[in-house]
């Protein structure tokens, strides 16, 4: 494993402090109390959120949230409660983000089995959900196509997976991810946070509840959390479309309606991979960064997605206990 140039230090308490103005809704979500866990896979510390559920009882479901490149698992910090009365609810940090270990090598193969140790520690019970935003919506379809059948479903924000034709006229190129400077205070790195790709954002309150927990101590100043290496050359040479294309679950796209990366087109595209049955939402007004731009919005699609798949797999269970009643009355 790469060591990291970071001290063990937690940022203080007012480092993290929110100064922008926040509705009601926002306070009460980051105020919700959370337990900071780590699990070990391979050889790396794997640092993840837990969310109980509000009323706990045995065999309860659970969601797993999944960061994009270079991002945390308190980007979820303010979705997440809103869905603990029906969920325990996680979010992992992948190796060499957020506050887990650093790695030599980075595969999608050792991040689905992060991925794996995290619902087993978080205990998301049998079949959690799994939501996975931009990188990590990629994460979500190679976890979900080697171990779909343990997954109740699984969720892709924004990640665009392009038609052989359009990525040969329109090549995306890899987007600089570098970490090698050091912030002399922490209101100067602060200063410099942006989101990736760039974009305005309405909600100031949330971009700046992320920049400060996107900041870490070094020897001589701060730096930001993620490993340069982790988001290498792999990540463009992914076979997603295959992932995509043998997820063994359900399955469901939600993208911004002005996202700079998954168009209407490509959206139509991720359908044909996906099924017919696999729903396709459009979040009005919303970026690549969907759950910044409209959190309530997506909040509420995710709701819908959710309540859907499990009214659906209740009316299958109790039709295969009724034929099995039934057969058994036969016999």
């Amino acid at each position: 494993m790469r060591a990291a140039s970071l001290t063990s230090e937690a940022v203080p308490a007012d480092l993290l402090t929110i100064r922008a103005l926040a509705p009601d809704w926002f306070r009460w979500a980051i105020s919700r109390p959370c337990q900071s866990q780590f699990v070990t896979v391979a050889g790396c510390r794997i640092h993840y959120l837990v969310w109980a559920r509000e009323l706990a009882r045995p065999g309860e479901r659970g969601l797993l949230f999944i960061h994009g490149g270079g991002a945390h698992s308190y980007w979820w910090s303010y979705i997440a409660p809103y869905f603990t009365r029906d969920f325990c609810v996680a979010a992992i940090d992948l190796s060499g983000m957020g506050d887990s270990g650093w790695r030599a090598h980075y595969t999608s193969e050792l991040r689905a089995e992060e991925i794996r140790a995290v619902i087993a520690a978080a205990q998301l019970g049998e079949r959690p959900f799994v939501i996975g935003h931009s990188f990590g919506g990629f994460m979500t379809m190679k976890v979900a196509s080697q171990y779909g059948d343990t997954l109740g479903g699984a969720v892709i924000v924004d990640s665009p997976i392009r038609s052989p034709e359009e990525e040969a006229r329109h090549p995306l190129t890899r987007p600089p991810m570098r970490n090698k400077r050091v912030y002399e205070t922490f209101d100067a790195a602060l200063a410099r946070f942006r989101l990736m790709p760039e974009q305005p954002c309405d909600n100031p309150f949330i971009v700046e509840f992320i920049g400060r927990h996107s900041l870490k101590r070094a020897e001589d100043g701060w730096v930001w959390k993620f490993d340069s290496e982790a988001m290498g050359s792999r990540r463009f040479g992914e076979p997603v479309r295959e992932y995509l294309q043998a997820v063994g679950c359900r399955a469901a796209l939600i993208f911004g309606e002005k996202s700079a990366l998954v168009s209407r087109k490509t959206a139509a595209y991720m359908s044909t991979l996906m099924g017919p049955r696999a729903p396709i939402v459009e979040v009005p007004e919303a970026r690549h960064h969907v759950m910044l731009d409209q959190p309530l919005a997506f909040v509420a699609a995710l709701r819908m997605l959710l309540d859907s798949w499990m009214r659906i797999e209740a009316v299958e269970v109790s039709g295969c206990i009724a034929n099995n009643i039934l057969t058994a009355d036969q016999k």
